[in-house]
């Protein structure tokens, strides 16, 4: 048998496990390798895009646990010494044990928090059930929805990363196995007081009272967080504002550790979403057999804050497109 290359960049063969292919020279420059190429070290996991040439983030893959496909994607489960299990989707890290608690929180109880008494919940995306863990802590939760066309991405997350897919468990969660624009159209429009949307799709409308989506990251140099709040003001006809948080295995898209989200409201009561109005302590475990790690009502307000270059002012436009 031959080697063996996964989307994700881990290399493998049949004798020694991991094994690294040639860097080749670039035609005609002799010694030189071509920026479009990236080095593989034997027994370690290598995620590079093309739109960040030079660059490429290493893990130390001490077992693989899982490769698989499904109809839709490619899968990957392996362990770290460092981050403990990852998963890769089509070659690109989506979460470890180490550090998902980061994302999961914020993307949850910023907008949760932000509203009294949230009732009816939606979910786009988030099929390793770590958002519905987040969701399940608040107990005025009475219905929370998720749209998620991959059962084997459920089902892969449920056998190695149980302490994250635990969310599944919570009685008030309903999977709807459908395309999330499909289920849009058939819901109508206020239905639910928060809908979480945990990729980049805009999926999204008005269906909701207040709405979080993944941004950009503010290290992306095409992202002007000014306009893009105007934008969803005008869409959204509420409040609208970006927050980040650290997430340090996400070197991909330009992210560079970091990671946006953008909250937005529709008309009614103005909603601050800087200053939480409905905490959530340590004691609210919810489904979840472990406490608040990441989240707390200080770091939801100081998520808000950004570095000078991504403040769009007069003086430093044309510092920002040079970071």
């Amino acid at each position: 048998m031959g080697s063996i290359v996964h989307p994700s960049g881990v290399t493998s063969n049949d004798e020694t496990g991991f094994s690294t292919p040639k860097i080749t020279a670039a035609e005609g420059n002799v010694g030189e390798s071509r920026s479009d190429e990236h080095p593989q070290i034997p027994g370690w996991f290598a995620e590079h895009c093309p739109i960040w040439p030079g660059e490429a983030h290493f893990l130390k893959v001490e077992n693989i646990c899982f490769q698989g496909k499904s109809e839709f994607q490619d899968m990957l489960v392996f362990e770290t010494s460092t981050y403990g299990k990852v998963f890769v989707l089509d070659g690109a890290l989506q979460l470890t044990e180490k550090d998902e608690c980061s994302y999961q929180e914020m993307m949850t109880h910023l907008p949760l928090c932000s509203i009294p008494n949230p009732k009816k919940v939606l979910l786009f995306g988030g099929g390793d059930g770590g958002i519905l863990r987040e969701i399940s802590r608040h107990s005025s939760v009475e219905q929370i929805d998720i749209c998620e066309i991959d059962t084997m991405l459920i089902d892969v997350y449920k056998k190695y990363f149980p302490d994250i897919a635990i969310g599944y468990k919570d009685p008030r969660v309903k999977l709807h196995v459908i395309d999330g624009t499909i289920f849009l159209n058939s819901v109508p429009k206020g239905t639910y007081d928060a809908i979480i949307v945990d990729a980049f799709d805009p999926v999204t409308l008005c269906l909701g009272r207040v709405l979080c989506i993944q941004g950009e990251s503010f290290w992306f140099k095409s992202l002007d967080i000014e306009e893009l709040l105007i934008k969803s003001r005008k869409i959204f006809k509420g409040s609208s504002d970006y927050a980040w948080t650290n997430v340090p295995t996400y070197p991909r898209q330009v992210n560079i550790g970091v990671i946006g989200f953008l909250l937005c409201s529709t008309e009614g009561p103005y909603v601050d979403f800087r200053n939480p109005i409905n905490p959530i302590g340590p004691e609210n475990y919810g489904i979840s057999k472990h406490p608040l790690k990441y989240y707390n009502s200080e770091v939801h307000s100081a998520s808000f804050c950004l570095p000078s270059f991504a403040k769009r002012t007069e003086a430093n436009k044309s510092t920002a497109k040079k970071i």
